[in-house]
């Protein structure tokens, strides 16, 4: 506990981060911002999810549940001016190193860096559920951006029934990209489904659904898919998106479940803030997925 913590009396979740290497789980900064369709600060993500994170207490009211789950902080990898297609090895290398715990947390950056994320696990063994207002299957021949992640995994193999694509919302997409994902066979739940069945039951049967054919599963949290009204800090996001309540409930039931071993936040821009509203909101995720683990 810092100093200052203590004077006060309060336990942060910050205290909770730093260099832990027996920890259960990891945390790697991937501040990619290079070939982004949406222009922004996607690389001051990581910056400034370590900020906020003093903020927030250990301590869940509603549950009763104090968190002591130790989360190494694996640093930043270095993406300054560097484009996807160079940013690969480096992010993948950085997650595979990190695989032998529980979890692993990548913060973006922009979603390019999802590809990499879901290679450190095995492309042969993985599952991915994306939480995404977006199919991100734009197509490859103008190179890599953080609009085609997912086109770019099918196109190195990924079997599309092992992808499940969560809160894709209305007037966000083109009819072009929703055929790609039918045709390659990704189970695709729009934003409408999870608002009436609610967001963390449609996560939980896209879980199941993966466990059944996967060993292990990646988690793309593009964080736009939340409601613009409560999410500004993404250019993506848009009005209609789920609630931010239901995405904490999801990211709770993600960090829980057993085969869930890397999860990413992607799409966050600070310089997008409306007072602390994007890094508080990042700041609770974090809190909620490692409640989540400390389930399991």
């Amino acid at each position: 506990m810092s100093e200052q913590s203590e004077a006060l009396g309060w336990r942060s979740v910050g205290d909770l981060v730093g260099n832990h290497p027996e920890a259960r789980v990891a945390m790697i900064g991937a501040p990619l911002n290079e070939r982004s369709l949406t222009p922004g600060r996607c690389d001051l993500g990581p910056k400034a999810l370590r900020a906020v994170l003093p903020r927030l207490s250990t301590y869940d009211v509603e549950t009763g549940l104090e968190l002591d789950i130790r989360v190494h902080d694996a640093g930043d990898v270095p993406l300054k001016a560097v484009s996807p297609v160079d940013a690969f090895e480096p992010v993948r290398d950085a997650v595979k190193a990190q695989t032998h715990r529980d979890l692993t947390i990548l913060v973006g950056g922009n979603n390019a860096i999802t590809r990499a994320g879901v290679h450190a696990l095995g492309l042969e063994r993985v599952g991915v559920l994306t939480l995404d207002a977006h199919f991100d299957l734009r197509d490859t021949d103008q190179g890599l951006t953080n609009g085609n992640p997912i086109q770019a995994l099918l196109e190195d193999g990924l079997d599309g029934s092992r992808i499940s694509q969560v809160g894709v919302a209305p007037f966000a997409n083109t009819k072009r990209a929703h055929e790609k994902a039918k045709m390659a066979g990704i189970n695709v739940r729009t934003v409408r489904e999870c608002r009436e069945q609610g967001l963390a039951a449609v996560v939980a049967q896209e879980l199941e659904r993966l466990s059944a054919l996967c060993e292990v599963i990646y988690v793309d949290f593009d964080i736009d898919v939340i409601d613009r009204s409560q999410w500004p800090a993404s250019p993506g996001a848009r009005p209609g998106g789920v609630s931010v309540h239901d995405f904490f409930d999801a990211a709770r039931v993600i960090g829980a479940h057993p085969k869930v071993r890397a999860v990413d936040l992607t799409e966050y821009d600070p310089s997008l803030e409306v007072g602390d509203l994007g890094s508080l909101t990042a700041g609770r995720w974090f809190c909620e997925i490692l409640s989540g683990v400390s389930a399991r």
